[in-house]
């Protein structure tokens, strides 16, 4: 990341179950988002933090983990593809990943700057990536207890 251009923040929305294999990879973290579309991953760039944010544990569950699971910075210039087996190839970006806790997110909803009206603010995530403030993201990283460090705040 140049020192012109700042990082960016994103919410990456997944469930926890998929985040966290992303977050766990023993070859090394990954996100991807909308079901392994590239579009969305065109925007992000090397150096920009995300912070996912699962709705449920597992797909196709209704159990309202509705959390933060993990959060880190996007590292590799570009999206690439990944075999997953069975035909699903889905885009990927790197990402390391910092030491952090899972936390709920309905603490923090009437702190955040992205929410307009807090009755509704699950509205914002329902295209799967979301791009907040510094305040916003700096509330995740404190709630998380992440290692500011790792995620350059």
């Amino acid at each position: 990341m140049s020192a012109t251009t700042p990082p960016r923040n994103w919410i990456a929305v997944a469930n926890a179950e998929h985040a966290r294999r992303g977050r766990d990879n023993p070859e090394g973290g990954f996100m991807q988002v909308g079901h392994g579309k590239l579009a969305p991953l065109k925007r992000i760039k090397a150096g920009d933090r995300v912070a996912y944010y699962a709705p449920t544990t597992t797909l196709g569950r209704a159990d309202r983990l509705q959390s933060f699971v993990s959060i880190g910075v996007v590292h590799g210039d570009q999206p690439y593809e990944a075999d997953m087996g069975n035909g699903f190839v889905p885009w990927r970006r790197d990402v390391r990943y910092a030491a952090a806790r899972e936390v709920p997110i309905l603490p923090l909803i009437e702190q955040f700057d992205f929410v307009d009206d807090p009755r509704h603010w699950g509205a914002k995530f329902r295209f799967g990536l979301h791009e907040v403030n510094d305040h916003d993201f700096g509330l995740i990283a404190a709630a998380m207890k992440a290692d500011r460090q790792g995620l350059d705040l």
